[in-house]
């Protein structure tokens, strides 16, 4: 089982791109069901300081999506539609409602390593550098990281 593994996190110098890459004990069936079961993505989604909620979610070509994330009294909402949804790929969109001119085109891929290992790469477009150095200087990374461990576990835990 993998221990202490992070996600890279990297912006593209010269594009509004973020890519992120992680490695997990988990087979890509699994990581697809964890990323379009509205149940399971409760279940890691985000910092261990947050709650979510879904207010609707249909993970299929064509379909949308929208929860609530609350710490204390604040509440995030975010939404976006899936593009294509199939084993090996998501693609999606994602805007924050607090900058709801800000939408990210997100691509997911699930690259099966062999032996029940995958990699998940994901690449998210955004509007401009800006909105991408926004991105990374909102703390993201705590999400990620916290958000994959959890999802790691799930997976050793047999929940997946």
């Amino acid at each position: 089982m993998t221990k202490n593994v992070e996600a890279t996190i990297e912006a593209d110098p010269k594009l509004p791109i973020v890519r992120i890459t992680r490695e997990f004990d988990a087979t890509p069936e699994q990581l697809f069901r964890a990323h379009t079961d509205p149940e399971l993505f409760l279940q890691w989604n985000g910092p261990d300081s947050i709650d979510t909620k879904i207010d609707y979610w249909d993970a299929r070509t064509g379909g949308s999506w929208r929860y609530v994330s609350s710490r204390g009294d604040d509440e995030f909402g975010f939404h976006g539609s899936f593009h294509e949804v199939s084993p090996t790929k998501i693609v999606q969109t994602f805007t924050w409602e607090g900058m709801p001119d800000g939408v990210a085109l997100e691509t997911l891929w699930f690259e099966d390593l062999g032996n029940g290992r995958t990699r998940l790469r994901a690449q998210s477009v955004v509007d401009s550098i800006e909105g991408r150095d926004a991105w990374l200087q909102s703390g993201m990374e705590v999400g990620v990281n916290e958000g994959y461990a959890k999802l790691e576990k799930m997976v050793a835990d047999g929940k997946l």
